[in-house]
């Protein structure tokens, strides 16, 4: 079986934008690599920031799940951080 073939190619981190339920306390950035937390209006926890790889993507969201942190959405963000790529 082969790889996935994207047209964009690695870079040394990319950014990633995962929204959870529930408002997150910042002593928690160590479990979750140190992303940038923002509360919304609307009761969730916002986590962006350069993650190193797949495998550090899913050990953030391992983390969450093993805290019972309900994950509502992940999506990898372009460079400027403003919407997913292409």
């Amino acid at each position: 079986m082969g790889a996935a073939n994207d047209s964009t190619p690695p870079s040394e981190s990319e950014v990633h934008e995962i929204r959870v339920r529930g408002h997150l306390d910042g002593r928690w950035a160590d479990w979750v690599e140190g992303l940038a937390f923002t509360h919304g209006a609307d009761g969730t926890t916002t986590l962006v920031g350069p993650l190193a790889d797949q495998a550090a993507l899913h050990g953030v969201l391992n983390r969450l799940r093993d805290l019972g942190v309900p994950i509502v959405s992940v999506r990898r963000l372009d460079a400027d951080g403003l919407g997913e790529r292409a």
